[in-house]
């Protein structure tokens, strides 16, 4: 499948709880949660190298519909929720339009 949308996310964490909030986002690749969604075909969980409480989320996304679709469901807004409560400030998003790349982990 191909990525005909995505988007960055900046979080950052409250100090000291960047392991937390990494480990809450990585369960999102766990069966039946948004990132283990045929839909979703790159799901990469990033640190900053200065700060281990900024956390980067890039998600490529097979259209903007699915994503919207697959995160108004339970497993998502389970996440959402959870991620609230770690985070210092609030996220910051960038969506766009991939146009051709290579993914490989």
């Amino acid at each position: 499948m191909i990525a005909n949308y995505g988007f960055n996310a900046t979080l950052t964490a409250r100090p000291a709880m960047g392991d937390q909030l990494v480990d809450l986002l990585l369960t999102g690749l766990n069966e039946g949660s948004p990132g283990a969604s045929e839909h979703c075909v790159v799901y990469l969980v990033s640190r900053s190298a200065s700060s281990p409480d900024i956390v980067h989320v890039t998600e490529g996304w097979t259209s903007e519909e699915d994503h919207h679709r697959i995160f108004a469901g339970e497993a998502a807004q389970a996440i959402v929720a959870q991620i609230d409560g770690l985070l210092a400030k609030e996220s910051e998003f960038t969506d766009y339009v991939p146009v051709h790349g290579k993914a490989a982990f």
